[in-house]
This record gives C-alpha cells, sequence and structure tokens, in this order.
C-alpha cells in the first residue's frame, strides 16, 4: 500500500463503481458490491485490494496473485485464479489509471496566501489560489482560479497562469504564458534567455532574446528542465505534451499536441516538432529541422535531418530503426567471425 505519510486513500469503493470509473466491464456481476480498499502490485495485493496486468512478462504474477480484484484485457481471463474478480478493458493501464487517481486524487493546496510569500499588488490573484511561503510573484502577474504556487518560486513580471495548473517548489517562470491545469515539477526554469549570440574572434555579442514562452493546456514539464524564451519568434509547447525531467528546450522551438519528450533530452533551437512525436531518454534533435508527426526517437539517438510521419529512427546519426538493428546484428556476426578466427 501506499505510505499514508505521502498519500491519501480516499477508498473504499464498491467493484462496480471502479468499473465506471475505469471504463471497464465488470466480469461477474456478483461480485459488484466487492469492497476494493487499496490499488496494489500482483506479487503483493490482498483480497481487498485491486492491481492489473497489461504485460505478459507478469502473467505468471497473475495466475498466482492474491488480489481481490484485477483489471485485465480479455486475452488473459481464463488465466486468473479462482475466485478473483475481473475488470475487462481494452487498456487495462488506462483503466489502472483512473482508478488510481480515485483512490489517490493528489494533494489539495489550501487556498491563500502565506504571510511569508511576496506578492505584487497589482497581481492579479484568481480565487481558490494558493501561493506559499517564499514565493515571488511580480508586477502584473495574473494566475487564474485554483492555481498553486510552491515555495521559493518566482513568478515574473507580467506572466498569465491558467486555471488549476501547479507551479512546483523553487521554479523561475519568466516571459511566458501557461495554458490550464499544467502540471510544472520543482526546479524547472520557464522563459530564461536563449543560447544566441554572434561569434566572432574580437569576442561574442549576445543576441537580445525578444520572444516568449507559450505553454498550452494540460502540460507536464519534470524536474529541473529548461525551456528558453524565443529570440523573437516565440518558443511553443503544444496541448497535453509530457515533457520528463532534465530536458532542454532551445529558442524558437515549436512543439506540438501530445509529444513525449523523455529525460535528458535536448532539442536544438528552431527546431520544430510536430503532433505525437516520441523522444526517448538522452536522445537529441538538431537545430532548424522538422520532425514529422508520429516520428519516434529511440534512447540515445540523434536527429541530424528532416523526418517523415510516422518515422520509427535509432542511432546517431538516426537512420530508420530496422535498418539500424539490422547493422548492429550484421556487425554482431563479423565480430564473432573475427574472434573465432583469432581463437584459431
Amino acid at each position: 500500500m501506499a505510505d499514508p505519510r505521502f498519500f491519501a486513500n480516499h477508498g473504499p469503493f464498491r467493484l462496480d463503481e471502479l468499473a465506471v470509473l475505469g471504463d471497464a466491464e465488470l466480469r461477474d456481476r456478483g461480485a459488484a458490491g466487492l469492497a476494493i480498499s487499496d490499488v496494489a502490485p500482483l506479487e503483493t495485493a490482498g483480497p481487498t485490494d485491486i492491481s492489473f496486468l497489461e504485460n505478459r512478462r507478469y502473467a505468471d504474477a497473475f495466475a498466482n496473485s492474491g488480489a481481490g480484484a484485477c483489471i485485465v484485457s480479455k486475452a488473459f481471463i481464463e488465466q486468473a485464479p479462482d475466485g478473483m474478480a475481473l475488470l475487462v478493458s481494452a487498456r487495462p493501464y488506462r483503466t489502472y489509471a483512473r482508478i488510481a487517481a480515485a483512490f489517490y486524487p493528489g494533494e489539495t493546496e489550501m487556498a491563500g496566501i502565506d504571510p511569508a510569500a511576496h506578492v505584487a499588488t497589482d497581481a492579479m490573484i484568481g480565487d481558490g489560489t494558493s501561493i506559499a511561503a517564499g514565493a515571488v510573484v511580480e508586477a502584473g502577474v495574473i494566475l487564474g482560479k485554483g492555481v498553486s504556487i510552491g515555495p521559493a518560486a518566482v513568478v515574473g513580471r507580467g506572466v498569465t497562469i491558467g486555471v488549476g495548473t501547479t507551479i512546483g517548489a523553487g521554479c523561475s517562470v519568466t516571459h511566458c504564458d501557461i495554458g490550464e491545469h499544467c502540471q510544472i515539477h520543482p526546479g524547472v526554469r520557464i522563459g530564461q534567455r536563449g543560447f544566441g549570440f554572434d561569434m566572432s574572434p574580437d569576442g561574442h555579442v549576445d543576441v537580445p532574446q525578444l520572444g516568449r514562452v507559450i505553454i498550452g493546456n494540460d502540460v507536464e514539464i519534470g524536474a529541473n528542465s529548461t525551456v528558453d524564451r524565443g529570440a523573437g519568434p516565440d518558443t511553443v509547447i503544444g496541448d497535453g505534451t509530457k515533457i520528463d525531467n532534465l530536458v532542454q528546450i532551445g529558442h524558437n522551438v515549436v512543439i506540438g499536441r501530445n509529444c513525449v519528450i523523455v529525460s535528458q533530452v535536448g532539442i536544438a533551437g528552431s527546431s520544430r516538432l510536430e503532433d505525437f512525436v516520441v523522444l526517448a531518454g538522452q536522445s537529441g534533435v538538431a537545430g532548424h529541422l522538422k520532425i514529422a508527426a508520429g516520428t519516434q526517437l529511440a534512447a540515445r539517438s540523434g536527429i541530424m535531418r528532416d523526418t517523415e510521419p510516422g518515422a520509427r529512427l535509432a542511432g546517431n546519426p538516426a537512420i530508420p530503426a530496422i535498418e539500424y538493428f539490422r547493422q548492429m546484428a550484421m556487425l554482431a556476426k563479423l565480430t564473432e567471425k573475427k574472434s573465432k578466427k583469432s581463437n584459431d
């Protein structure tokens, strides 16, 4: 079970209630009234817990689980232990996410401005907003209803933040407009000057960075990530995009809707990612490129040229993933043959 010091459990729930919440089918109507007290992994779940199975690797754990109920796809129904109630879903992990969110809906900050916060007199503060101790809200800021500003966060002059958005502890947010229901995790830096200068043996001259950062709705930005403001054009992050920890987004970058950018990715200035692009961990995108919709880049790979829609890429420089893995297999065979010859 989740540690009650950090996570407040809002259960129990009837199993039929959870089926509705998770958009799943209750396999046995006789189990509708079963009281479920918590979510738990297959290996540790007990008779009042609900778990889930989506990956075949855990089929044995499912078959031996003591969970009172489990979320599964149709493919695993016959493998269920005797007495286990089933919620059948086409997307078990998504169903689990919704059910887990019902048990643990997240912390609700107490509305109000802490006496140790510093808020400009002309800042516009929406109803139900929370501003924690040590936070700074500068002149001309507009905060929508239910915004939460964490301890020691700084919201720079003129920034706007939409309804229900959370700004984590220690963030600095300047030169930007942030949409509704975003999660900006601790330590994020948004709107600092982009990395732009004229290089010369006589010395490098900084180019003024006069753009903004525009962030859509339902965006998540992980801890200690950085998003540079544009040089003239804006840096833009589209609705629903998920950005992991320790990501660097350069100036003038435009990111589409529902992209997924995993930890330690770097995106160089003026590149454009269309919708539903996925960049795996420690990968990189060179500057001034167009990454077409649906492109997926493998971990530790680098894109050096524009991509085609739906491309699956790997390697550095990135090439089609199937070609990359074929090359790796051929290289392994050549190395193996050379090793055998050396030992003969």
